[in-house]
């Protein structure tokens, strides 16, 4: 098993665009991704815009949504 220590970062992503799901609710409950540099995409919670990002490569990410196309984490939706 291979373990990655994920990067959470303050500094760097305030030009980054962000983008949500247009399926977000009203009280902004969602995460929100950007493209980063060096093409690592970052993930964090749109209710703490400046708190920490957690970083991922694009093939980490591709893999998270394939998994989620799949329903293998429909067990922790509501």
């Amino acid at each position: 098993m291979i373990l990655h220590n994920h990067l959470h970062v303050h500094v760097g992503t305030n030009s980054a665009r962000w983008r949500k799901s247009t399926a977000s609710n009203p009280s902004g409950n969602c995460v929100e991704l950007a493209e980063l540099a060096e093409g690592m995409i970052g993930v964090r919670n749109s209710r703490h815009a400046t708190g920490p990002v957690l970083v991922y490569t694009r093939a980490e990410i591709a893999a998270f949504f394939v998994a989620v196309r799949h329903g293998e984490f429909d067990d922790l939706a509501g």
